[in-house]
């Protein structure tokens, strides 16, 4: 991948073939190492490697996008002149800001030697132990091993440059008996691959399989729940972009107040909830910079209950006369010191949800989402975990989710299927809305 003084060359160079009064570059590079199984076998492994080289010209407020993968030196230039002329017959923006200048970007700790450099001897003994554990009871795993390295390069003609490498991890597997008829998940991302266990995912993926036999029907409704860590990131990947302080202050966020204004400082939550953005923690690290450019840093959204901060974009603010704020990045829920288990024990009829499926909106007003729950939906009574229950949809909110927390579990790191990942922990919830039965496995 590009290092530091190449990825300054090459912008240089690429922004020596501008004509516009305004130009910027980004440049993101990735390379992935991955193993695949289904049918209790490897079925893919491989390494691939990709770059996109996005250059974006303006010149009174029209602006064109291009982009290419090479990077000799008629390539570049090529893709210059095409973005200059796809801005020529592009309509005015009235929402244009300037670009800008030079930026202080934080570093972050995301670069873990080992799982840069990982490879599928690293990865293939964890799918082992996933295999023959699924084998060993008559059961087929099927899932996914992946390790992502990039390099992410942004710039631009007033003196903008950032330069930001990572890495990550991930595995997932689901396990279901041999006619199809029980399921079980289990999953671990890390920025540290060498946490990753797969003997330890396959365990519970097992179990979950294993207890999830002829489930029984449970009537829709509003009821206490459990939701495993995954489950809440699945749910809360969409709640960041609702501190938009242009959604709230139009009218169009659950941050709106009725005849006009914010909701901002208002304690709409329970004292334990508490929502920021850290892309500075080891365990989850963020980018160094948003969407716009701007320096990411620790935020409050949520302290205490109370909403703290809404994010302004760079047009937004200057309309407003507001300082820019970056969006946020690398979302945290602070949790609790109760286990799953202390949890599960706290509740005296419920469903504990493992994760899940099929996230779609409904109301981004009020944030209604609706889902199924996937690979293992059980019933608590008095504190035990008893049947096994057919999956339902839920129409639920995760804002009114957070405001029904009853108890928060202790935190972790976790990768929903919908969304980034997040440190989260589990929770319990009074009144989450299941709205019908699904049939599905």
């Amino acid at each position: 991948m590009l290092t530091r003084e190449q990825s300054q060359n090459m912008v240089k160079k690429i922004l020596s073939f501008s004509t516009f009064p305004e130009c910027t570059v980004s440049i993101n590079e990735s390379e992935q190492s991955f193993v695949r199984f289904a049918n209790n076998g490897v079925t893919t492994a491989g390494l691939t490697t990709g770059r996109t080289i996005r250059v974006s010209s303006t010149r009174e407020t029209k602006t064109g996008t291009a982009e290419t993968s090479e990077i000799d030196e008629a390539s570049l230039r090529a893709v210059v002149a095409r973005s200059e002329q796809i801005a020529a017959i592009a309509p005015p923006s009235a929402e244009h800001v300037p670009p800008l200048g030079e930026q202080q970007y934080p570093r972050l700790p995301a670069m873990d030697p080992e799982t840069a450099a990982a490879r599928s001897p690293t990865m293939v003994p964890h799918v082992r132990a996933v295999i023959d554990a699924a084998v060993a009871r008559k059961l087929i795993a099927a899932g996914f091993f992946e390790r992502a390295t990039s390099a992410s390069i942004l710039a631009n003609k007033q003196g903008l440059f950032g330069y930001h490498r990572s890495a990550d991890a991930g595995m997932s597997t689901t396990i279901r008996n041999s006619d199809g008829t029980s399921s079980g998940w289990a999953g671990q991302p890390s920025a540290r691959i060498l946490e990753i266990n797969g003997a330890a995912l396959a365990e519970t993926a097992i179990q979950k399989c294993l207890r999830w036999k002829s489930p029984r029907k449970l009537e829709p409704g509003k009821y206490t729940v459990v939701l495993e860590p995954t489950a809440v990131n699945d749910l809360l990947g969409m709640l960041g972009f609702s501190f938009s302080a242009r959604n709230a202050e139009e009218g169009r966020s659950f941050l709106s107040k009725k005849g006009g204004g914010t909701q901002l400082g208002e304690k709409l939550f329970p004292e334990s909830v508490s929502l920021f953005t850290d892309p500075f923690d080891q365990r989850n690290p963020g980018s160094p910079w948003d969407a716009s450019g701007l320096p990411t840093a620790r935020i409050p959204w949520i302290e205490n209950g109370v909403v703290r901060n809404l994010f302004y974009d760079r047009y937004w603010a200057s309309k407003t006369g507001k300082s820019p704020t970056p969006s946020p990045n690398s979302l945290h829920l602070r949790g609790g010191n109760s286990s799953i288990e202390d949890l599960i024990a706290a509740t005296e009829r419920g469903l504990i949800v493992t994760r899940f499926w099929y996230i779609r909106p409904v109301n981004m007003q009020t944030l209604q989402l609706t889902g199924l729950t996937r690979d293992g939906l059980f019933l608590i009574e008095n504190g035990k975990i008893t049947d096994p229950v057919m999956n339902l949809r839920f129409n639920e909110s995760p804002v009114r989710m957070l405001q029904n927390v009853l108890q928060l579990g202790r935190v972790t790191h976790c990768r929903g299927g919908e969304g980034d990942g997040m440190l989260i922990p589990g929770l319990q919830a009074a009144g989450f809305t299941f709205s019908s039965i699904s049939d599905a496995v």
